[in-house]
């Protein structure tokens, strides 16, 4: 008997899956010049911490990858190329009481398929406050936290992590809620959740690169199959935002144990082609290429520079 087809089976199209990231950036800087293989942080269980009060006693804090906006250091508005310059290298944190303007432009998100317009995608403080109003949760802790998108392991785990443990016992948060952009990000933050669960603070990440989590085997997870960029929602669209957070907070709530993942049934689009172009080297010509590599050389001397700053 014949094979049905797709469209007699009502299969999604192969490529209608989430993209394996650490293959896709592995790809792509083999293909600029650099050949040894990044090693992507892999455990095979991971810490599990209960909530320890119910959610609408809860305070809970955002742990985010973004950077606050600095007019020096470039351009780091929407549609800006990648901007080493607006890195930053240690834990900052700010007053939840106050707007705060943090842009992604320092780092990898999908600058192919999503505009950077819209903080409420990758920094959920509004949502947070209007389910704080409704009584959704207990509190939104006074301080939300950066944690610096680093390569080293041994820096996030032996410094980052730490630190932003102590300021959050410091703020008596109940749950931690991470939200990353890029690759290296949902690394950064699945590493800093497992330090905060390994702690006695539950936790719950927000991300769109579900292998580079699941390979970290965080605590709970939240799977947006989304561009870079939008772990909390879609751009201008309320509805999805809300949802995005509630979803995750029912997911800190309700896990059943450790390396829980949970995938939202929103769609960024019902065409998949967007999973074809992140960084994806064989769509690259050689010229293509060679420019790319120029400009990851030229970003690296600009952030060793502040790093020694």
């Amino acid at each position: 008997m014949a094979a049905a087809s797709d469209d007699q089976t009502g299969f999604a199209p192969d490529d209608d899956a989430p993209i394996g990231y650490m293959k896709r950036t592995r790809d792509y800087y083999a293909a600029i010049g650099y050949t040894t293989p990044y090693r992507w942080a892999h455990y095979t269980s991971a810490p599990f911490q209960p909530l320890t009060k119910p959610l609408n006693q809860s305070r809970i804090a955002i742990i985010t990858t973004a950077a606050p906006f600095d007019p020096a250091r470039g351009d780091q508005g929407p549609g800006a190329k990648y901007n080493g310059g607006a890195k930053f290298y240690s834990v900052y944190d700010g007053d939840t009481s106050q707007q705060h303007d943090l842009r992604i432009s320092h780092i990898a998100y999908d600058r192919i398929h999503t505009t950077a317009t819209d903080s409420g995608t990758w920094f959920p403080l509004a949502q947070l406050k209007r389910l704080a109003a409704a009584g959704t949760i207990g509190e939104v802790a006074p301080r939300f936290f950066g944690a610096p998108t680093n390569r080293s392991h041994r820096v996030t785990i032996e410094t980052d992590a730490p630190e932003i443990l102590k300021r959050c016992r410091d703020d008596k948060v109940d749950a931690a809620v991470l939200v990353p952009n890029c690759p290296v990000c949902h690394q950064t933050v699945s590493l800093v959740a497992r330090h905060l669960e390994a702690n006695g603070i539950p936790t719950v990440v927000m991300g769109c690169a579900k292998d580079i989590v699941e390979h970290a085997a965080v605590p709970r997870f939240l799977f947006s199959d989304f561009p870079l960029g939008n772990s909390a929602g879609r751009p201008h669209d309320e509805a999805s935002q809300a949802f995005t957070l509630e979803l995750a907070l029912r997911v800190l709530e309700t896990a059943p144990g450790p390396q829980t993942t949970v995938q939202s049934p929103l769609r960024w689009s019902e065409d998949a082609s967007w999973k074809r172009d992140y960084s994806n080297a064989d769509a690259l010509s050689a010229e293509e290429l060679a420019r790319l590599r120029r400009e990851f050389d030229a970003q690296k001397e600009i952030a060793k520079g502040l790093r020694v700053a």
